[in-house]
């Protein structure tokens, strides 16, 4: 699997994220949590994602934006976990810590929450 997040992998339909959030179950490692679902969609990719930030406890879009950056590399970076399968999926990671983090540690916490979601989603069926 290449180390890339293209255009085709990342989640921007409103209506997806609205699936995603109404029925859609969730792994947590805080500071971080992801929100997945299994769907359907075109494209020949098994997972898309989206990362959001909240703007409650980041009042200034440049912290924002880092923390988001910080979030999709660190996805890019380690999705290779996640093996490809028949099914597909939509991802959100949702940041909810009051700081901003260190990539180490962002890394690490992605790590283990793909790593769950493979225990609880691939390898339990």
């Amino acid at each position: 699997m290449k180390a890339t997040f293209n255009k085709k992998e990342k989640l921007k339909s409103k209506k997806e994220i609205e699936l995603l959030f109404s029925e859609g179950k969730s792994i947590s490692k805080y500071p971080i949590r992801l929100v997945y679902r299994k769907s359907l969609f075109e494209q020949n990719v098994t997972i898309k994602a989206g990362v959001s930030v909240s703007k409650r406890h980041f009042k200034n879009a440049v912290d924002r934006n880092l923390i988001k950056r910080l979030l999709r590399e660190s996805y890019r970076k380690n999705k290779y976990i996640v093996p490809n399968t028949t099914h597909q999926f939509t991802f959100m990671f949702l940041y909810s810590g009051k700081e901003i983090p260190e990539y180490s540690l962002v890394e690490f916490k992605i790590k283990g929450i793909l790593q769950k979601f493979v225990e609880q989603e691939i390898t339990s069926k």
